[in-house]
């Protein structure tokens, strides 16, 4: 039997090591969506792949992640000094624009474990600026790269960085964050070398197996407290960008003694456009959305997937064939999987789900030529929105929710680096639906375009609402607004247009859903 305090210090120390990569990317980094918005995820990895602990960065990234270093352990032999890199999501990726660098931890000639960080480059190439276009095959978003040695025996592969780096808009720019990345990595190993040098290796890779244990044993109670059951539930994204043609996500949930099993089926089948997502994303989903039922004291690692069976027919869109689009899936079907997963699980445990949430990142992508510094730019960001209220409790306003946990970019950062002015950044008032808790409020969020540029939005919940719960009242739906010369036209919720100087956009994001039903006496609520 482990000792419960070694256990939770060491619990602490692995989380440790993954926060202080963080915050040495987040420091290094070149890029506003990496160092101001923090769009990026850093964990540490035992000899097999398995996660063993991450920071509280986004969990998109974080339950696809070991996906990403099992296909890097099956492509090479990663030795003392290497560094892989990879974003294809057909090899543990989510999407292109989210580039992963994994390192090896030796010590005494013996592989000790990993450590890695995925973070969400501003541009990749690809079609439009941003690398979030309204694509129709993986080719036309960015430049793929399998599993490759970015750095061998600790010599930078000079030809793989240039290969890449005429392949984006921003060269400087990913340059930097490449190397932050880098350097993120490297703290991760100095500090894990230094607790096995306290500890002893033979220690340390034993509370790496017990952590691993005690996640799966917690989730296996939690489970075996759920009633046992079928419990099924679906919703609708609006469209694809391509086809008007809503696309159905449906889950059955089946949860048997300490077991549960997760199955997709009946989602429609893969799009035209890039709402698709490999089953490294609906993984992702799946693991928060039990993380989030176990508590924030239970170690976040891949026990917590031990018990659990994860069905995602191939040929849909939570499981798409190569080389279907996937840049908003990623973003986009990830954060509706959500919903979706916690509309099954409330038929098990009602008081412990909320209503639905916004249930879009609201992506927004700008690029061109920026005429006063004479150079290319690109600039990514989503866009916050309300959460859904929950049993005893009110939901967040303005907020970011579920499958992402970034920051938005400060007005001053945003004006500073890019030809943008911002006009309003404000909480939606009223977005949020009714009951007796309310949901959370959506932003409202309006820029003006001070030179030529693309624009690319990718968001839902324009057509359908963010569902209420108990009786609540749905949440508002969003709307995005271009004004141009004193008119104002609705957009579709995925567009890609050139913005002239003066136009105006003005992006309204849902409110959460409302739980229980409100009480009205005499007319007076």
């Amino acid at each position: 039997m482990d000792d419960p305090i070694e256990l939770e210090i060491f619990k602490h120390l692995f989380a440790s090591v993954a926060e202080e990569m963080g915050s040495r990317l987040q420091r290094s980094a070149y890029s506003a969506n990496i160092k101001e918005r923090r769009d990026f995820s850093c964990a540490v990895f035992n000899a097999t792949g398995e996660l063993i602990a991450q920071a509280a960065h986004i969990p998109v990234h974080l339950g696809a992640m070991p996906l990403s270093v099992q296909a890097c352990l099956k492509a090479m032999t990663l030795e003392k000094g290497d560094i892989a890199i990879v974003n294809d999501p057909y090899h543990g990726g989510t999407h292109l624009p989210d580039i992963t660098l994994i390192s090896p931890i030796y010590g005494h000639q013996q592989l000790f474990g990993f450590v890695a960080n995925r973070a969400h480059h501003a541009d990749v190439g690809g079609m439009s600026p941003g690398s979030m276009p309204l694509s129709q095959e993986l080719y036309q978003e960015g430049v793929i790269i399998p599993p490759l040695k970015l750095m061998s025996g600790g010599v930078l592969n000079e030809a793989v960085l240039t290969l890449l780096l005429a392949n984006v808009r921003t060269p400087l720019e990913r340059r930097g964050d490449l190397h932050a990345q880098m350097a993120a990595n490297r703290i991760g190993i100095e500090r894990v070398h230094a607790f096995v040098a306290r500890y002893g290796w033979k220690t340390v890779e034993a509370k790496m197996k017990a952590l691993l244990a005690y996640s799966e044993q917690m989730t296996r109670r939690l489970i075996q407290d759920l009633p046992d059951g079928t419990y099924h539930f679906s919703d609708v994204l609006d469209d694809d960008g391509i086809d008007l043609d809503p696309i159905t996500l449906a889950v059955t949930v089946t949860i048997q003694d300490d077991e549960v099993m997760v199955d997709f089926g009946g989602t429609s089948p893969q799009c035209r456009g890039s709402l698709n997502a490999v089953s490294a994303i609906a993984l992702s989903a799946v693991a928060y959305v039990f993380r989030c039922l176990l508590g924030l004291d239970i170690p976040g690692n891949s026990g917590c997937l031990f018990p659990i069976r994860l069905v995602t027919p191939e040929g849909t869109v939570v499981n798409a064939k190569h080389p279907a689009a996937i840049a908003g899936g990623n973003v986009e079907t990830a954060q509706r999987l959500v919903d979706v997963l916690l509309g099954a699980l409330s038929q098990a445990c009602p008081d412990r789900v909320p209503a639905a949430s916004q249930g879009t990142m609201n992506n927004l992508a700008i690029g061109g030529w920026d005429v006063s510094r004479q150079m290319l730019f690109a600039y990514y960001e989503t866009i916050g929105g309300g959460m859904g209220a929950s049993h005893g409790s009110h939901g967040a306003s303005a907020i970011h929710s579920h499958m992402t946990n970034t920051q938005n970019t400060p007005v001053e950062a945003l004006e500073y680096v890019y030809p943008v002015r911002v006009h309003q950044h404000a909480v939606r008032q009223g977005s949020g639906g009714a009951g007796q808790y309310r949901g959370g409020d959506g932003i409202i969020r309006e820029l003006e375009f001070l030179q030529n540029m693309m624009v690319t939005i990718l968001s839902d919940r324009r057509t359908h609402a963010p569902y209420g719960m108990a009786g609540g009242e749905a949440g508002q739906k969003g709307v995005n607004v271009l004004c141009r010369d004193g008119n104002e036209t609705v957009l579709p919720g995925k567009v890609n247009f050139e913005a002239k100087a003066g136009y105006r956009l003005r992006i309204e994001t849902p409110g959460g859903g409302g739980y229980g039903k409100r009480f009205v006496y005499e007319g007076v609520e």
